[in-house]
């Protein structure tokens, strides 16, 4: 056991099996011959209180009996027994358990009992616990099985998984490819132990894996996952599996931004902030871990398309439109590659990209190699997708065309292998296997049948590449603030045992931190209505209502805009009363706020949620009264870095709004990004804040106004 690695118990050289059995239907005897089979190099104790021997090896009739303290232990035994089990592995030094017993806390409070007092044996004497309810684990490097999966070939790939037939859908995918193996394997079950962050720290130290690959539900500590992965993807590829599309139903959403937390989109968002590489479709999973594999790494974001046939063009181009958040653009082919190309292709070739070929392939695919050679020589792209009949070419017009496609296979590998830029492949003839596509496929490049899963590969080669390069010239940092002043402003507010700032307060602890906010008075009798109308004479205002029991200002008519002059300012004021209290008769009332008039400009929502599994996430979107309805927002993980605050405003996508439209200027996104990168350190410093709101923010070419602040304080504990 390399006792250097995390959870070095998953790299043993003994394992215990208890539970172990003599009837071949029962996994502590299938585990037992899998090990046999496998020919594991290290000892194998099986316990069995009732048996001598096992398939030829001694067994032990306790735990206690050992000859000496296993690495890991496979237990097979009933729920009930596990903590007594837990308490005799520890007591023996064992320090890892796979537990495979399903009726812990998913199914009973009577298996919620067995969960927590088996964690606690687990706790007092340093065990760690894989599940329960797992599939198993297996490190084939170890030639060590316990998950029960045959026909595994060993390799770089580390999979840990939410779903043992997930796991078994992805081993089978592999070995019918018959390209990748695997290193590790995890099913984690309930995960009432070790988290994903964990495994994925395991699996960043194991030298032999290369690339991690997860399938995950749910977290336990999703912000230990991030800040794993922050460390692990420039040195590993990392891809990730998210099931669970729907909105996970925030109970007790306050505010937009709570409302629109804790969704699939929010995961996703903060998973590709980390360098993850999120597969989109679970039949993607396997396709993009070969091309992170075997693929160079593009040094830009152009990609070149070949392809012999319109349609696939055409279907090429939808679907890089539809994975528009990698961020790959099609390359600009130079007028020397133009001309280059019409050399070699007959009149009717397309030679805008994608190029289309026009049947100059038919009689001899080496044309092929030919316009890739040149492709590939143009500066302006870095990576190439060829798609259509390659490989199939003398199945389809003549058997002496193999011969020429296999000559072209070679020429290609060694263009991509020359050249570091990755050539994937699409061809309809892929699930025949032609020789010439083996010969691809050997010499490293990928090929795939469907033109969407090999766009998704060369799209994520590309993106991967740029994260990588963001991570290492970005790093997350705090804008520097004055926290005391607005420390003062929440403690107030604790004080007082009010879980919301008033708006003027929340105004005032963004202002703290160097937040340009507009100026504001608190009327609280038609008099100070008539000094407010005397200061902003200038002006046209709004007026809203404050007080801590109506957090929806609008849905209490509690809100007069565009108001000028006194007896206006005085009339609004009275209406705003009667409105507050026919809403909330109880509703305790500070005032009401005046503010200026903001500026027309594109309105936009900026919102904090502090998420249980992830921490505080940032979230940034088209604003108003639809956001709910629309949901075009993008969320990262508090702090950001610039580059973080910049893609949140490319990743909305209604985001041309904001280049202006309609003859409107642009709005300055330097102003909006530094306003992200401010309310990240405002948050950082006030780890008390629970939500903000920022609804609507005004953005304009001039920079922006945030015309409604409402800032949510956790509750103490």
């Amino acid at each position: 056991m390399n006792n250097d690695l995390p959870l070095s118990f998953l790299n043993p050289t003994s394992i215990a099996i208890i539970g172990a059995s003599k009837n071949p239907a029962k996994r502590g005897y299938q585990a037992m011959r899998q090990l046999i089979r496998d020919k594991f190099s290290g000892h194998i104790y099986p316990v069995n209180p009732k048996e001598d021997e096992i398939l030829d090896i001694p067994a032990y009739k306790s735990i206690e009996a050992l000859p000496g303290p296993a690495d890991i232990a496979l237990v097979c035994t009933p729920a009930r027994t596990l903590p007594g089990v837990i308490k005799q592995c520890g007591e023996r030094g064992i320090k890892g358990a796979v537990i495979l017993a399903g009726g812990f806390s998913e199914s009973s409070e009577e298996g919620a009992g067995y969960e927590r007092d088996m964690l606690a044996a687990a706790n007092k004497y340093g065990v760690r616990l894989i599940g329960p309810n797992t599939s198993g684990a297996f490190n084939l490097h170890r030639q060590m099985n316990l998950a029960g999966i045959s026909n595994l070939q060993p390799g770089g790939l580390g999979l840990i998984s939410q779903s043992g037939n997930m796991a078994l859908s992805i081993t089978t995918e592999a070995a019918a490819g018959g390209y990748l193996g695997f290193s590790t394997y995890v099913g984690v079950g309930n995960q009432v132990d070790i988290s994903f962050g964990e495994y994925l720290e395991y699996l960043a130290a194991d030298p032999n894996t290369t690339l991690p690959v997860l399938y995950i539900e749910g977290f336990k500590d999703g912000r230990k996952f991030l800040d794993v992965a922050r460390e692990v993807t420039p040195k590993k590829p990392v891809v990730v599996y998210k099931a669970g599309r729907t909105t996970l139903g925030q109970t007790s959403a306050k505010s937009h931004t709570g409302a629109l937390a804790g969704s699939y989109e929010m995961a996703r968002d903060l998973m590709r902030q980390a360098g993850v590489i999120v597969a989109r479709r679970s039949d993607h999973v396997i396709p993009l871990a070969e091309a992170l594999s075997i693929s160079p790494q593009p040094k830009g974001t152009r990609l070149a398309i070949l392809v012999d046939g319109g349609g696939h063009a055409t279907i090429a181009a939808d679907t890089l439109a539809d994975e528009a958040m990698s961020r790959v653009e099609l390359a600009q082919l130079s007028d020397r590659t133009r001309t280059r190309l019409a050399g070699i292709l007959p009149p009717a070739a397309s030679l805008a990209n994608p190029v289309d070929v026009a049947g100059g392939t038919d009689s001899n695919p080496g044309v092929f190699a030919d316009c890739v050679s040149v492709m590939l020589e143009d500066e302006g792209v870095d990576a190439v997708l060829i798609g259509g009949l390659y490989g199939g070419y003398a199945m389809r017009f003549d058997p002496a065309m193999l011969e020429v496609e296999n000559e072209t296979s070679i020429r290609l590998a060694a263009l991509q292998h020359h050249h570091q830029k990755p050539i994937v492949v699409q061809s309809l003839y892929a699930p025949l296997k032609p020789e010439p596509l083996v010969t691809l496929r050997e010499g490293g490049i990928q090929v795939q049948e469907s033109m969407e899963i090999a766009v998704a590969c060369i799209t994520t080669l590309i993106s991967h590449a740029r994260h990588q390069r963001r991570l290492a010239a970005h790093p997350p940092y705090i804008v520097e603030t004055r926290p005391d002043t607005g420390q003062a402003i929440i403690d107030k507010a604790r004080a007082e045992n009010r879980t919301s700032l008033f708006e003027h307060e929340a105004m005032d602890l963004v202002a703290a931190h160097d937040i340009q906010m507009p100026r504001y008075q608190v009327v609280r009798s038609e008099t100070d209505v008539a000094a407010a109308a005397a200061e902003f004479a200038d002006t046209r205002v709004a007026m809203k209502i404050i007080s801590q029991d109506i957090i929806h200002k609008s849905e209490a008519r509690g809100v007069r805009l565009r108001l000028r002059g006194k007896d206006e300012m005085t009339r609004a004021y009275n209406e705003i009363l009667d409105s507050a209290r026919e809403y909330n008769a109880d509703a305790r009332i500070e005032g009401v706020l005046v503010a200026p008039m903001a500026k027309p400009g594109v309105e936009i929502i900026i919102g904090v949620y502090r998420d249980p599994v992830y921490g505080p996430v940032l979230m940034f979107g088209l604003g108003g009264t639809l956001v709910e309805v629309l949901k075009d927002v993008s969320f990262r993980a508090i702090p950001l870095s610039r580059a973080d605050a910049q893609e949140m405003l490319e990743d909305i996508k209604t985001g041309e709004i904001l280049d202006g439209v309609r003859g409107a200027r642009p709005v300055d996104k330097d102003a909006l990004i530094d306003l992200l990168l401010r309310i990240s350190g405002l948050v950082h410093c006030h780890p008390e804040i629970e939500e903000i709101d920022f609804n609507p923010v005004l953005a304009t070419h001039e920079g922006y106004t945030i015309a409604d602040a409402r800032v949510i304080l956790s509750v103490e504990a």
